[in-house]
Protein backbone atom coordinates (compact mmCIF):
# COMPACT_ATOMS: atom_id res chain seq x y z
CA UNK A 1 0.00 0.00 0.00
CA UNK A 2 1.75 3.12 -0.96
CA UNK A 3 -0.31 5.74 1.69
CA UNK A 4 -0.63 4.31 4.97
CA UNK A 5 -2.94 7.24 7.49
CA UNK A 6 -2.60 7.68 10.73
CA UNK A 7 -6.08 6.71 11.71
CA UNK A 8 -5.50 3.00 10.68
CA UNK A 9 -2.22 3.04 12.36
CA UNK A 10 -2.06 0.34 15.55
CA UNK A 11 -2.00 2.47 18.68
CA UNK A 12 0.66 0.69 20.70
CA UNK A 13 1.39 2.00 24.40
CA UNK A 14 4.30 0.74 26.11
CA UNK A 15 5.72 1.52 29.59
CA UNK A 16 3.74 4.88 29.74
CA UNK A 17 4.74 6.04 25.87
CA UNK A 18 2.48 5.74 22.95
CA UNK A 19 3.64 4.96 19.45
CA UNK A 20 1.99 4.61 16.03
CA UNK A 21 3.57 2.29 13.26
CA UNK A 22 3.47 4.13 10.07
CA UNK A 23 6.06 2.98 7.12
CA UNK A 24 6.77 -0.57 9.04
CA UNK A 25 7.10 -3.92 7.57
CA UNK A 26 3.85 -5.01 8.43
CA UNK A 27 2.44 -2.02 6.44
CA UNK A 28 3.95 -2.28 3.80
CA UNK A 29 7.81 -0.86 3.75
CA UNK A 30 10.86 -3.46 3.45
CA UNK A 31 13.77 -1.41 4.16
CA UNK A 32 12.52 1.49 6.73
CA UNK A 33 10.68 1.21 9.95
CA UNK A 34 8.99 4.93 10.25
CA UNK A 35 6.67 5.59 13.67
CA UNK A 36 4.99 8.30 15.54
CA UNK A 37 5.74 8.75 19.58
CA UNK A 38 4.07 10.39 22.26
CA UNK A 39 6.10 10.74 25.02
CA UNK A 40 4.18 12.36 28.41
CA UNK A 41 6.17 14.93 30.51
CA UNK A 42 7.99 13.06 33.16
CA UNK A 43 9.01 10.07 31.35
CA UNK A 44 12.18 8.48 31.00
CA UNK A 45 13.20 5.72 29.00
CA UNK A 46 15.12 3.01 30.43
CA UNK A 47 18.97 2.71 28.63
CA UNK A 48 19.38 0.50 25.97
CA UNK A 49 21.32 0.17 22.50
CA UNK A 50 20.00 -0.59 19.17
CA UNK A 51 21.51 -2.63 16.27
CA UNK A 52 20.85 0.17 13.96
CA UNK A 53 21.36 3.76 13.80
CA UNK A 54 18.18 5.34 14.93
CA UNK A 55 16.97 8.99 14.62
CA UNK A 56 13.95 10.96 16.24
CA UNK A 57 12.72 14.08 14.73
CA UNK A 58 11.09 16.27 17.68
CA UNK A 59 8.03 17.52 15.84
CA UNK A 60 7.03 19.49 19.29
CA UNK A 61 7.88 19.44 22.82
CA UNK A 62 11.40 18.94 24.04
CA UNK A 63 13.60 15.81 24.95
CA UNK A 64 16.48 14.69 26.75
CA UNK A 65 18.76 12.21 25.52
CA UNK A 66 21.86 10.80 26.99
CA UNK A 67 23.97 9.12 24.43
CA UNK A 68 27.10 6.76 25.20
CA UNK A 69 26.98 9.07 28.52
CA UNK A 70 26.73 12.77 26.85
CA UNK A 71 23.70 14.98 27.72
CA UNK A 72 21.92 16.53 25.00
CA UNK A 73 18.84 18.83 24.28
CA UNK A 74 16.45 18.31 21.53
CA UNK A 75 13.40 21.02 20.73
CA UNK A 76 11.27 21.32 17.64
CA UNK A 77 12.60 20.30 14.34
CA UNK A 78 15.67 19.03 16.35
CA UNK A 79 16.95 15.29 15.15
CA UNK A 80 18.66 13.05 17.68
CA UNK A 81 20.81 10.33 15.91
CA UNK A 82 21.93 7.43 18.04
CA UNK A 83 24.66 5.15 16.29
CA UNK A 84 23.82 1.16 16.68
CA UNK A 85 25.24 -0.03 19.79
CA UNK A 86 25.67 3.18 21.82
CA UNK A 87 23.79 3.10 25.17
CA UNK A 88 21.30 6.08 25.26
CA UNK A 89 17.87 7.05 26.97
CA UNK A 90 15.88 10.13 26.55
CA UNK A 91 13.83 11.43 28.88
CA UNK A 92 10.96 14.24 28.35
CA UNK A 93 11.63 16.63 31.25
CA UNK A 94 9.12 19.60 29.80
CA UNK A 95 5.81 20.10 30.95
CA UNK A 96 4.10 19.04 27.73
CA UNK A 97 3.87 15.70 25.71
CA UNK A 98 6.75 15.86 23.33
CA UNK A 99 5.78 13.97 19.74
CA UNK A 100 8.52 12.14 17.47
CA UNK A 101 9.15 10.79 14.59
CA UNK A 102 11.44 7.64 14.40
CA UNK A 103 13.36 6.26 12.15
CA UNK A 104 15.29 3.16 11.62
CA UNK A 105 16.12 0.06 9.32
CA UNK A 106 13.67 -2.22 9.01
CA UNK A 107 14.28 -5.36 11.47
CA UNK A 108 15.92 -3.09 13.95
CA UNK A 109 16.06 -4.71 17.70
CA UNK A 110 17.05 -3.24 20.73
CA UNK A 111 18.70 -4.64 24.07
CA UNK A 112 17.25 -3.42 27.40
CA UNK A 113 18.90 -5.13 30.31
CA UNK A 114 20.41 -7.53 28.38
CA UNK A 115 17.53 -8.63 26.79
CA UNK A 116 17.40 -8.32 22.70
CA UNK A 117 13.56 -7.94 21.51
CA UNK A 118 12.18 -6.38 19.03
CA UNK A 119 10.05 -3.29 19.25
CA UNK A 120 6.39 -3.86 18.52
CA UNK A 121 5.90 -0.85 16.64
CA UNK A 122 8.80 -0.92 14.33
CA UNK A 123 7.24 -4.55 13.00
Amino acid sequence: MPVNTLAEAKKIEFHGLTAHPMAVPSRGSAELAIWYLEVPPGLRGEEHTVDREEVFVVRSGRMSATIGGDPYEAGPGDAVIVPPGVPFSMLNDGSEPARLVVCTSAGVRATLNGRTVVPPWSE
